[in-house]
């Protein structure tokens, strides 16, 4: 077999994987922000017909998965596997969301980075020879989210001004080897990255290095510039994290100001609405990823895109020990043509 690694980290997926389809859920909030138009389904009640909010957020994959099946003409014995996570402990949200689909499973954790996990995951599956099908999904709700990782949504608690609003969302991929596309190029895997930041109100910070490591290998092994790509995105750094990647992209020369955004600043309107630093969540980037971005370079609005969704890999228990908040950022490209 060929050598598909490209520089250290990266790999050139050499059979240029499909996205067939794509489909994504939202909630009360996210109807009410600039990207509403771009959901397939918006919900004002956040139980989606549930008795719990966790219950409700296994509805919103159930759906997800459903509609991207439907709009890819294709059953879910059609998949040969799907690569699926959440925010929650031992990922509740996507085990009982998928059980009933019958489908080989790969259970994720990547926190917010989940859903660029999934991609490259089910892309290389596909480009290894391994399926000819697969799925990658991810999902969050946002008390779902206060409830583990903060304080219960009835406690009222204060937000300070670097809090995200984790996204009540759900985005899923289908994959293939063959299709029209957008078609996955490249992957490059996160590592690990802590610079000892244990504000858990302060997710950006602690994941802009990662974001920035990942960019920068991606970049370096790729020998190309940000100028080479019509949109870098992150996620879901918001406007604090989002303005210390650029930082240090600009310490090295490099300037990122023309075509870099994040999913956390763009799926809310952040002077009408009260997210604070913007949105987060595994459910933000993968909701903007198949609502706008992908969408996007189907319809000749961009010809390629880096996704680069990051994930504070934090728990309950470790911040409660002082532990440091990790990071991590997978980066995935993805073009209109192989």
């Amino acid at each position: 077999m060929s050598n598909k690694r490209i520089g250290q980290r990266t790999i050139q997926l050499g059979s240029s994987p499909a996205i067939l389809s794509c489909a994504n859920i939202g909630g009360k909030l996210e109807k009410q922000g600039p990207l509403a138009g771009c959901f397939d389904e918006l919900h004002e009640d956040s139980f989606f017909g549930e008795k719990t909010w966790e219950k409700a957020e296994s509805r919103m994959q159930q759906k997800v998965v459903q509609s991207a099946l439907d709009k890819a003409k294709l059953r879910a014995g059609d998949l040969d596997y799907i690569f699926a996570g959440d925010l929650l402990n031992q990922c509740i949200g996507t085990s009982f969301g998928l059980r009933d689909f019958n489908i080989p499973f790969f259970g994720l954790y990547g926190a917010c980075s989940t859903m660029g996990e999934s991609l490259a995951l089910a892309a290389m599956t596909i480009d290894g020879g391994f399926a000819e099908k697969t799925a990658a999904v991810t999902s969050s709700h946002y008390c779902t989210a206060e409830r583990q990782y903060r304080m219960p949504v009835p406690y009222g608690n204060q937000r300070t001004p670097t809090a995200q609003w984790t996204a009540t969302a759900a985005g899923c991929c289908i994959l293939g080897r063959e299709g029209n596309g957008p078609y996955v190029t490249h992957v490059t895997c996160g590592k690990i990255v802590d610079k000892g930041i244990t504000d858990v109100n302060n997710m950006g910070a602690a994941m802009a290095p990662a974001a920035y490591d990942s960019i920068s290998a991606f970049l370096r092994d790729t020998k190309t510039k940000p100028t080479d790509f019509d949109l870098i995105l992150t996620g879901d750094l918001g406007e604090l994290g989002h303005s210390i990647v650029q930082g240090f992209f600009e310490r090295d020369g490099v300037d990122m100001s023309k075509n870099y955004l994040d999913c956390g600043m763009l799926l809310y309107d952040r002077k009408k609405q009260d997210m604070h630093a913007g949105g987060s969540g595994c459910g933000c980037s993968a909701a903007v990823l198949c609502g706008y971005l992908l969408p996007g370079l189907r319809a000749g609005k961009w010809r390629r895109i880096l996704f680069a969704p990051t994930g504070a890999l934090l728990s309950p228990t470790s911040s409660f020990q002082g532990e440091s908040i990790p990071g991590v950022c997978h980066a995935v490209c993805i073009s209109a043509e192989r």
